[in-house]
């Protein structure tokens, strides 16, 4: 934490915090005026962003990441925050109980899974396998849970933007598809596989999708953040 803070406060490191607050409050404006359209998420034109800014001035990644340790440090509290979710909807949570869990659970495992075998079927090195197994829960829990299972935190964070706005997108045709027309279904499936892009699609659903988008969101991602390190141990 310490050298985060003196990294922050470093002309180097106000600098490129500065970058990326920029980059993020140009990409909301963006997003507001593609009336929050998934494919205009503010993550990714804040990526975007951002890496034109460290091709422009050819400044390495790594470099970038020195720079803004305080960001990286900052996911820390971000992740003990989604237990404010969770708190917010536990009448819900105690109303469904189990069977609620088992379907976030059971979501959560085949979404990764049946990528999972996509790259092995592909042949794909191990690294990019296991961070593949992270790829349908939050940003902050994806890096962390990535970082203890020998994948790159970095292609986790790439997998899991690519994960919700494909879900956020196809998500209105497969439910049509299929015929799910329970709300809470909904919710839940968006939470769950599509994590904050999906949850963030929800909200412009109706606040009973967005509920359930947030439960499926937090309780898969703590689960699976837990899950895979543990899984990971007992096999090697």
């Amino acid at each position: 934490m310490i050298n985060a803070i003196t990294q922050a406060f470093s002309v180097n490191g106000l600098i490129w915090l500065c970058v990326s607050v920029v980059g993020y409050l140009i990409a909301l404006w963006i997003n507001r005026k593609c009336n929050g359209h998934p494919i205009a998420h503010p993550i990714v034109f804040t990526a975007i962003f951002v890496f034109l800014s460290l091709y422009l001035s050819n400044t390495s990644v790594v470099d970038y990441q020195q720079a803004a340790a305080l960001l990286h440090w900052l996911l820390g509290p971000v992740t003990v925050a989604l237990a404010l979710p969770i708190y917010r909807q536990w009448q819900i949570l105690k109303r469904y109980g189990w069977r609620l869990i088992v379907s976030i659970v059971l979501g959560g495992i085949v979404a990764p899974i049946t990528a999972w075998f996509a790259l092995f079927a592909l042949d794909a090195p191990a690294a990019l396998k296991m961070t593949m197994l992270a790829k349908s829960i939050t940003t902050p829990l994806a890096m962390e849970a990535t970082a203890h299972i020998g994948g790159i935190p970095a292609m986790a964070a790439v997998f899991v933007i690519t994960t919700g706005i494909v879900g956020a997108i196809v998500a209105t045709g497969v439910f049509s598809l299929f015929k799910i027309e329970d709300r809470q279904a909904q919710g839940i499936a968006l939470g769950t596989v599509a994590h904050a892009i999906g949850t963030a699609k929800s909200i412009h659903m109706g606040e009973d999708v967005a509920a359930m988008a947030t439960l499926g969101l937090c309780v898969n991602g703590i689960f699976t953040a837990l899950a895979l390190p543990l899984v990971f141990s007992l096999f090697v």
